[in-house]
C-alpha cells in the first residue's frame, strides 16, 4: 500500500477528478468523497484503478458536520491512515444576479459547503493525524481549493466570493496552527476552469478570454489544478506552507 494516502472531497468529477488522477500518477492511494456513488464517481474510480492506484468511494455530505468522523474513518478503513486532505468540494450560487437580491438560502448554502465544512473537516482530520505517529517518508498536508473569487470581486455571485474568502483564511489559520507539527497547509485558487460548474457560462467566458480576461488565452483544465496539487501533496513546495497559488492563467494580475 502506498505511503501516501489522500481523501479528496468532491473528488468524483471536475477539479476533484483532476486532482485525484494527478495524485494517483504519483503513487497515492485515493479515497474519493462525493454526495452519492453516481456514474461520475464510478468513472473516476475506474480511471484511478487503471493507473494502478488503490481507490475507494467514501460517500457523505461534508456540509453535515456530524458526518465528518464517519467520512474520515471510512476513508482510513479503505486505504489506510491519511497523509493528505484535499478540501475540494464546493457549490456555486443558486442563481447569479444582483447583489441586492442575494437570498439567505444561497448565502448559507455557499457558507456551509465552501467554508464551514472546510474548517471543521480540517479540524477533525488534524486531530486524527496528530494522534498518530508521523510517517517517516510521506509529507502530511491539507490542500484547500478555493477560487480566484477569494480576492476577485464578482457582484453577480457575491455569496460565493464571501465563502471562498473564508476558505482562504481557513487555509492560512491551519497553516499557522499545524506548522510546528510538520503539517503543511496550502491553498489553490483556480480561475476559469472548464468543468460542469462553468459549463452554463462557457461561451461567455471564452468570449471574455478572447478579449483579454486572462493572460493565458484559454480556459484552465482540471489537470492544470491536479499538477499543482500533486507538487504540494508530495512536499515539493513544503516551504510554501500558508501560501495561495493563483492557478488562473494570469486572471488576477493587476493590469492597466
Amino acid at each position: 500500500m502506498s505511503e501516501y494516502r489522500a481523501l479528496i472531497t468532491g473528488g468524483g468529477r471536475g477539479i476533484g477528478r483532476g486532482i485525484a488522477l494527478a495524485l494517483a500518477e504519483r503513487g497515492f492511494s485515493i479515497a474519493v468523497n462525493a454526495l452519492e456513488h453516481d456514474a461520475d464517481v464510478e468513472a473516476t474510480l475506474t480511471e484511478l484503478r487503471a493507473l494502478g492506484a488503490s481507490a475507494q468511494a467514501v460517500i457523505g455530505d461534508v456540509a453535515d458536520l456530524a458526518a465528518h468522523e464517519s467520512i474520515l474513518q471510512r476513508a482510513e478503513s479503505a486505504i489506510g491512515p491519511l497523509t493528505t486532505l484535499v478540501n475540494n468540494a464546493g457549490v456555486g450560487v443558486l442563481q447569479r444576479g444582483d447583489l441586492l437580491v442575494v437570498s439567505p438560502e444561497s448565502y448559507d448554502r455557499c457558507q456551509a459547503v465552501n467554508s464551514r465544512a472546510v474548517f471543521f473537516l480540517t479540524q477533525r482530520w488534524a486531530r486524527r493525524i496528530l494522534a498518530q505517529p508521523a510517517p517517516e517518508a510521506a509529507h502530511r498536508c491539507v490542500i484547500t481549493v478555493s477560487s480566484s473569487n477569494a480576492v476577485a470581486v464578482s457582484i453577480s455571485r457575491g455569496e460565493y466570493c464571501v465563502s471562498k474568502a473564508g476558505a482562504s483564511m481557513i487555509a492560512r489559520l491551519f497553516a499557522v496552527r499545524l506548522g510546528g507539527d510538520g503539517v503543511g497547509c496550502y491553498e489553490i485558487r483556480p480561475g476559469v476552469i472548464e468543468t460542469a460548474m462553468t459549463a452554463p457560462v462557457k461561451q461567455d467566458y471564452e468570449r471574455r478570454i478572447a478579449e483579454g480576461l486572462t493572460v493565458a488565452p484559454r480556459m484552465g483544465q482540471p489537470s492544470d489544478i491536479g499538477s499543482i496539487a500533486a507538487a504540494l501533496a508530495t512536499g515539493q513546495l513544503a516551504f510554501c506552507t500558508g501560501q495561495a497559488l493563483e492557478a488562473d492563467g494570469g486572471l488576477v494580475i493587476p493590469r492597466y
